[in-house]
């Protein structure tokens, strides 16, 4: 049997095939109206309890991705048109919470994709990320805020809410 997850993705396909509109619209409309079938059907089975608690997070999560993303984008190119640069570079040792290869690699990437952020290296014994960092004005803050977007990835990555 297949999870959750395929068959919400199965059922947006599906609507996406029989009305013959193959845009990101039509593709959305067709995973809430996926998400409502399997609600309604599977409303008593485990697996599909917890793929309804995900996916209110993962909507948050991409709110969440998408304000920092947007902040972030707006602290560069103010950086970069005015005549006085803000910059103060830095590379910090970011200890992660992140246990799994695929846990460390979707942060790692999250931290790159954030413009003023690029993921460097990961120690041997993957505990520790190296990030470079335009802005360094305090290490404690700018790990902080590194940690609140890891703690929110891991939310939504893991069965269980991480520490």
């Amino acid at each position: 049997m297949i999870g959750p997850l395929a068959s919400n993705i199965l059922l947006a396909l599906v609507w996406m095939g029989l009305t013959g509109n193959f845009t990101g619209t039509n593709l959305f409309i067709g995973l809430v109206l996926g998400y409502l079938i399997l609600a309604s059907a599977l409303r008593d089975q485990p697996g599909f309890a917890a793929y309804a608690k995900k996916v209110p997070k993962a909507i948050l999560f991409v709110g969440f991705f998408i304000k920092e993303l947007i902040l972030s984008n707006l602290k560069v190119a103010y950086d970069v048109l005015t005549p006085t640069h803000y910059m103060k570079p830095g590379v910090i040792a970011f200890p992660l919470e992140a246990k799994t290869d695929a846990e460390i690699t979707v942060v790692a990437n999250l931290i790159s994709l954030t413009p003023g952020t690029l993921s460097l290296d990961v120690s041997s014994d993957r505990k520790v990320l190296y990030i470079h960092v335009m802005y360094l004005e305090g290490e404690a803050e700018v790990i902080e805020s590194i940690r609140y977007m890891e703690y929110r990835t891991l939310e939504v990555l893991r069965s269980t809410p991480p520490d």
